[in-house]
């Protein structure tokens, strides 16, 4: 049962509606604020360094390289390297952490760099796609996508290599059901979802692995 304007009306087959659930949640957060109780799970007074709103420095090391920057705290990773150090292999998307696009390797786990600020990137090693050309030579794994037509618009590309890197540094002799499962983070519009299966198999094959399919 719900409440509109002193009267009582009956809740649909679901229960409230997500509109009613937003609209109490609201007056809960800001009656608690207005009699002076702190938000839940607001730290202690005293207890956390409060950094911004405006720019602070923010140290990066990317590919090996160390990156001084003075940016603002709310900027996130992936707007960090696109906007301020121009490294613009990683593809902004859906910038809701949900299609992969974006994604890097931080301490060699795949992330979404739309999904996390830079500032917690501190004292990470970050890989992106600009890393892994070598004297001007494709990666295998960039070769094998070139040889099983795993890409067509290429949005989905680059985010698509870096998970499978990170994937095969920690499976380097994975079944195709592995394969399948360890991407399951990263979406293509398009539907090359076989070539870039292939392509994975054929990369562990020339990283040493057995890759059965």
């Amino acid at each position: 049962m719900g409440r509109k304007g002193g009267k009582l009306r009956k809740a649909g087959k679901e229960g409230f509606s997500r509109r009613d659930f937003l609209r109490g949640a609201g007056v809960a957060v800001s009656g608690g604020l207005m009699i002076g109780q702190p938000a839940a799970g607001a730290p202690p007074e005293g207890e956390t360094e409060v950094l911004g709103p405006g720019a602070v420095p923010v140290t990066l090391k990317i590919n090996g390289k160390i990156h001084k920057l003075n940016i603002e705290p709310r900027v996130t990773l992936l707007d960090a390297l696109r906007n301020h150090l121009d490294l613009t292999g990683a593809k902004k998307v859906c910038d809701r952490a949900v299609c992969g696009a974006c994604t890097v390797i931080l301490d060699g786990n795949p992330v979404y760099a739309c999904g996390m600020l830079a500032i917690e990137a501190q004292n990470k090693e970050i890989e992106t796609i600009e890393s892994l050309p070598v004297s001007g030579k494709l990666h295998p794994i960039s070769a094998a996508f070139v040889e099983h037509d795993a890409q067509q618009c290429g949005f989905c590309t680059p985010g698509f290599v870096m998970a499978v890197k990170a994937f095969l540094d920690k499976h380097p002799d994975p079944t195709l059901e592995d394969v399948e499962k360890g991407l399951g983070g990263n979406l293509c519009r398009c539907g090359t979802y076989m070539g870039v299966r292939a392509a994975v198999l054929e990369a562990a094959k020339a990283k040493g692995g057995k890759a059965h399919a």
